[in-house]
């Protein structure tokens, strides 16, 4: 894994959530969608998924492909580092306060 800013962090309260619904084991798929048009998305419990924040995921090693399902997507699992990463992410949303919190939502 390669180190990173907090900048570098995508829409960093939507990552966490993302982490914390993969950490709860809901399902993430990537979808390759090139063929129709769209290009490839990404979908976690059903929601579409920000194609930076699930980029940002794999190339950090923090989701695997753990296969294709019967019609094509690939299955997404958390990793270790991914779990790490998780944790390491509640602890620093834990010690913000409210209007820290508040402008992490609005701004990034």
């Amino acid at each position: 894994m390669s180190p990173y800013q907090t900048s570098e962090i995508p829409a960093r309260y939507e990552t966490l959530m993302v982490l914390h619904h993969l950490g709860r084991g809901e399902p993430f798929m990537m979808l390759p969608g090139d063929e129709d048009g769209y290009g490839t998305r990404w979908t976690l419990g059903g929601q579409q998924v920000q194609p930076a924040i699930a980029q940002f995921l794999m190339r950090h090693a923090f989701v695997r492909d753990a296969g294709l399902t019967e019609f094509g997507a690939h299955q997404l699992r958390l990793t270790p580092t991914g779990r790490s990463f998780h944790d390491r992410g509640r602890q620093w949303w834990d010690g913000l306060g409210f209007y820290d919190k508040l402008k992490v939502i609005v701004l990034g």
